[in-house]
């Protein structure tokens, strides 16, 4: 009211600071240009924006995988988690890109990244931010009652001009009137901004005119101009600026000061610069102490400020974000089974005697387990620490504590009898897939012969080769077998399809074996499962073909045949080997995939060979969680003879170890 009185009574003749930020341009009322750029000058909103962009993207980012029948568990294997939780593209971190993007769209009104998936799978590989005032959006028809945005990017330094489709685009809105994109809310603030600035302008003004309103000297007499100016530069050069403040001035000749104006304090400069933070706190939806007033805040209260904060200026962000991915940057049909979701524990954690109380009550009641606990207050698991707690006297209604003894019995009973055939089935399964896994890698090993033989032609063998040339070989053998290669084209066409529907059925005998009566859908796990084999395949093929001529000692025409020794040998022996590898490797991958789906949390690892490696005959019997590996990479164990070490070049989580292994996992159903 203090300052509404004074602005009111100073119309006629208003104050100087008043005046100051009423003269100016057009674009506020204030005469203070506002964009985008100036309004983070103005502390108020910078502190606001930083804020929500901050905690925003302080928070963890996880991407998670559904189980059923409830429960969820970290997405790790998907291409989107590293994107999200890690380092969305070589120049930036998940914290910087979800920092800028989050800070667009509140000043700007959209945040907007460029997504750029490879070309072959589709599969998201990079997010890069774009400034938003490059980009125009609009909406586009496509069909009756259809429509998409279109993102135009127009970058007139670099000379880009381009139209990006849905797909490409991840799109972080504000607050927003028509579906399309949100208000920018700098524009909407720009009166209350540019009074903002306006009166640190003026304060500004006022100490480098040292600290005190403007004046007038007056003189008995009459001056003639020149004798006027010389008395006014002269009363400045004494006292203008901050470090000439509060000198003595003599006047002379009957010359005396007198004040024009109020000061400051008088006009409530102070209180509307108070004004204003609220003022930003309201535009911004943020409690007053989070960007600095700590007027209404106490010692009672911050902590439900803090909760209040979290629960409602913030999440909407949150909610922004988890929905963006949602809906932008995974599949339609991997809507049902990931979602992305911030941990806000970190944020809403209470004092330590309010935490370990709660703690209580979920170890007592059985929710939370002793690792649990430790999790979260960041602290090692402990063996034996996964077990949960339960009151002896708390059953489901309606049954026993016999009953459930029973219901036990009965489910592994179930499980025995559903166990006694599987290895039948699943060896039936394996011949009949191994032999078009046979059959593909010989077509394969085939091409690789060809090719390869027409290179040794034409880069080796002087009766075939104008100009011989070792480097020209290997240049064109490392194209043959580069990721966009014909080897790898081929045998990614081949087994695709192939282990999509080898993993179909595998799902549909696992999906028996722990009575899940839903369908399971692995057609994107096993896609990715053939196009990560093939690379290993093509990636060991050119490997190998390498390490040939590096070792191979004497003339073009001795490499030469080196090289074709080692495409009859694939053509002979690989095919098999492949298919034994994958009769094995796949049905126990696909089956552990069906499994999480179907909510089992465990597994057990049985050894069928007649002659077990020390891994194979250690690992028999050993249960794990599933999502914990039988052998972590580094592990050693005991060789065959005195003093072998056998040290796991990878985390394992199912058969095989070894070429001939032919052991396998098991759910364990409790």
């Amino acid at each position: 009211m203090g300052f509404l009185r004074s602005a009111l009574s100073g119309l006629a003749t208003p104050e100087k600071w008043v005046e100051d930020w009423m003269r100016g341009g057009s674009m506020n009322s204030a005469g203070i240009r506002v964009d985008q750029d100036t309004a983070l000058t103005y502390s108020p909103f910078f502190a606001g924006v930083r804020v929500l962009s901050e905690d925003e993207a302080g928070l963890p980012l996880f991407l998670y995988e559904r189980l059923a029948p409830r429960g969820k568990q970290r997405a790790t294997t998907h291409p989107l988690y590293a994107l999200l939780h890690d380092q969305p593209n070589d120049m930036m971190s998940s914290n910087w890109l979800r920092e800028v993007l989050t800070s667009h769209a509140i000043t700007w009104g959209n945040g907007i990244a460029h997504v750029i998936s490879h070309p072959r799978t589709g599969v998201i590989e990079e997010i890069w931010p774009l400034r938003p005032d490059r980009v125009t959006i609009g909406v586009k028809r496509t069909g009756p009652g259809r429509f998409e945005r279109r993102y135009r990017y127009d970058d007139d330094v670099n000379g880009i001009h381009t139209v990006l489709l849905p797909h490409e685009v991840l799109h972080i809105s504000g607050l927003g009137y028509d579906g399309v994109q949100g208000y920018p809310i700098v524009e909407l603030a720009a009166n209350s901004i540019g009074l903002g600035l306006a009166t640190e302008h003026h304060g500004a003004k006022a100490f480098s005119n040292g600290a005190a309103p403007g004046g007038a000297l007056t003189h008995p007499g009459n001056l003639s101009p020149e004798a006027r100016r010389r008395m006014a530069d002269d009363w400045e050069n004494i006292h203008k600026g901050i470090d000439r403040a509060h000198r003595v001035a003599i006047l002379e000749e009957g010359v005396t000061f007198q004040q024009v104006g109020m000061p400051n304090d008088s006009a409530q400069f102070l209180e509307t610069r108070q004004l204003q933070v609220t003022e930003m706190s309201r535009w911004l939806r943020l409690p007053p102490h989070k960007i600095g007033d700590l007027e209404r805040a106490t010692f009672s209260n911050i902590e439900h400020l803090q909760l209040d904060y979290v629960g409602s200026a913030l999440n909407v962000w949150l909610v922004r974000w988890e929905q963006a991915i949602l809906t932008q940057l995974l599949l339609r049909e991997e809507r049902k089974k990931y979602y992305a979701e911030h941990l806000v524990d970190s944020l809403l954690r209470g004092d330590t005697l309010t935490r370990y109380q709660a703690y209580a009550v979920g170890r007592q009641w059985g929710w939370l387990s002793a690792n649990d606990v430790r999790d979260r207050e960041n602290m090692n698991p402990v063996e034996g620490g996964d077990d949960y707690l339960v009151p002896l006297n708390m059953v489901p209604a309606g049954r026993s504590a016999p009953a459930l003894e029973t219901a036990a019995a009965a489910r592994a009973s179930r499980m025995a009898r559903l166990l006694a055939g599987r290895q039948a089935v699943r060896e039936s399964l394996a011949e009949r897939w191994g032999k078009k896994v046979e059959e593909s890698d010989q077509e394969v090993a085939d091409l690789e012969a060809e090719l390869v033989g027409a290179l040794v032609d034409e880069h080796l063998l002087p009766e075939r080769s104008r100009r011989r040339s070792l480097a020209a070989f290997l240049t064109a053998l490392r194209l043959l077998y580069a990721d966009d290669g014909p080897i790898m084209e081929r045998l990614a066409e081949l087994w695709v399809p192939l282990m999509t529907a080898f993993a179909d059925d595998i799902a549909v005998q696992a999906a028996e074996e722990v009575a899940f009566e839903e369908s399971v859908d692995l057609s994107v796990w096993a896609q990715a499962y053939a196009l990560s084999h093939a690379s290993y395949q093509v990636s060991s093929s050119y490997g190998q073909l390498r390490n040939v001529v590096d070792k191979t000692e004497g003339t073009p025409e001795d490499i030469a045949e080196a090289v074709v020794e080692r495409l009859a040998k694939w053509q002979a022996e690989r095919p098999e080997q492949t298919a034994r590898w994958e009769s094995t490797q796949l049905p126990n991958a696909a089956a552990r995939e069906t499994w999480k789906e179907a909510g089992v949390t465990k597994v057990q690892w049985v050894a069928r060979g007649s002659k077990n490696c020390p891994y194979c005959t250690k690992l028999d019997g050993a249960v794990r969680e599933i999502e914990t590996p039988f052998v972590a990479k580094g592990d050693e164990v005991e060789g065959e003879t005195d003093g072998e070490k056998l040290v796991a070049k990878r985390d394992t989580f199912h058969p095989p170890v070894h070429p001939g292994c032919d052991c396998e996992v098991i759910p364990v159903v409790e």
